[in-house]
């Protein structure tokens, strides 16, 4: 008994030299378990990353209490917070908090594959759409993608931009985008909008609660960070090193997603102007083709980035298929998943400061006006092409936004009604 007492208290030390660099939270559950979970999201949760929220909490929070209220409200903050798709972080996060490293990667798979494949067989068949019903179809997609965009614009600034500051902030957003062609504005736009944020949003710090114990230590959480790092800052040198540097090789196309998802602040539809500036204008995809593309990944379920996979499978010169598909997929939701990792452990500390909630504010008005720059061109331009086509993108974003009608419905309604008109 002595021993055994012995013992706790040696671990009980233990526990107190190591301080926060040990795991604060022990797995729960197998990977298996958190398999099957998001397997049953993956191919039923329709709606987008809002609307992916609101399954996780139904099934995680109500149904199963693998966390209280309170940790799951606080790992959506989290996620909103950090580059990448807010969704899929969640639900990394939950697995992970769940079942440990497995357990977040068992997340994410079951959660992404369903869509995946789904659009790789889109892209797959893509040549049937050509012409005649098909090439209606996919004009009816592309009109789609105009009222989803809408939509999101209308949604982001009523909760992003509820004063004139951010108002203001958005707009000069949108002068950087027009102004600075390419990433290169969207990019100046967020930075000017943290820093707008800095100087003109910052108000008294939000009382915020204590987030929950979870299984990353300090030091994992730097390793990834520092992982995250060295990619953002040597996948461009060894981009411009492979040769098919001239097209889309493998590296150039590893790395142009992997910029992609750890630029795009806000998720979902935000990833939108960024993959076109960076797949698009290089030339590996057209106009036409990403638009469509984007369209039927409304019609899917599960995260909007597996159009990764699509864009992957289709880029140009010669078009990668399931290899391409792979890259796309792999590189886009990487940087996401590493600063899931590297912030856990610093979250609780760096929500609290003032000037990180200023920033974001300010980065977030940017973020809307990055996204309404992008509904016009290229979804606007390149959709409406007359007054009916405009009648049925304003109908689409009406039945998504007053009607509230699930976005595949609004798909298959557009696409019927492209035949129609055609």
């Amino acid at each position: 008994m002595k021993d055994a007492d012995a013992a706790v208290r040696g671990d009980r030390a233990a526990d107190a030299i190591a301080g926060s660099d040990r795991p604060a939270h022990a797995s729960q559950g197998s990977p298996g378990e958190v398999f099957r979970a998001f397997l049953k999201l993956g191919i039923s949760a329709f709606g987008g990353p809002i609307a992916h929220l609101g399954y996780f909490r139904d099934e995680f929070v109500t149904r199963r209490r693998w966390v209280d209220e309170a940790g799951y409200a606080d790992l959506v903050a989290l996620c909103q917070f950090l580059p990448g798709p807010a969704s899929s972080q969640v639900g990394f996060a939950l697995g992970l908090m769940r079942a440990g490293p497995l357990g977040g990667l068992a997340a994410w798979t079951a959660f992404t594959l369903p869509s995946a494949i789904l659009l790789i067989l889109f892209a797959a068949g893509a040549s049937a759409f050509d012409s005649g019903i098909g090439a209606a179809i996919v004009h009816g997609l592309k009109i789609v993608a105009v009222a989803v965009v809408a939509q999101a614009v209308f949604g982001m600034a009523r909760s992003l931009c509820p004063d004139r500051t951010r108002a203001t902030i958005a707009v000069v957003a949108v002068v950087a985008v027009v102004a600075l062609a390419g990433s290169l504005g969207q990019i100046a736009a967020i930075v000017m909008g943290g820093l707008a944020g800095l100087w003109f949003c910052s108000t008294e710090a939000a009382v915020l609660p204590p987030i929950p114990m979870v299984p990353v230590s300090r030091t994992a959480g730097l390793v990834a960070l520092a992982v995250f790092a060295v990619l953002l800052i040597l996948l461009p040198v060894f981009a411009a090193m492979d040769p098919a540097a001239t097209g889309a090789g493998p590296v150039a196309l590893f790395d142009a997603f992997y910029r992609a998802g750890a630029l795009v602040f806000g998720g979902g539809h935000v990833v939108l102007p960024l993959l076109q500036a960076f797949v698009v204008e290089p030339g590996w995809a057209s106009d036409d083709a990403f638009l469509a593309g984007y369209g039927a990944a409304q019609a899917v379920p599960g995260p909007l980035f597996t159009f990764a996979a699509y864009l992957g499978a289709i880029a140009s010169p010669q078009g990668y298929g399931l290899p391409g598909a792979v890259i796309g997929l792999m590189a886009i939701s990487l940087p996401g998943l590493l600063l899931v990792v590297a912030a856990l452990p610093f979250w609780d500390e760096f929500r609290r400061r003032v000037t990180a909630q200023a920033a974001m504010r300010g980065a977030n008005a940017a973020v809307v006006g990055i996204l309404g720059a992008a509904l016009y061109d290229p979804v606007f331009v390149n959709a409406v092409r007359g007054p009916a086509d405009f009648a049925l993108a304003l109908a689409g974003f009406v039945a998504l936004v007053v009607w509230k009608a699930p976005p595949w419905t609004v798909v298959l309604a557009c696409a019927l009604a492209s035949i129609a008109i055609a």
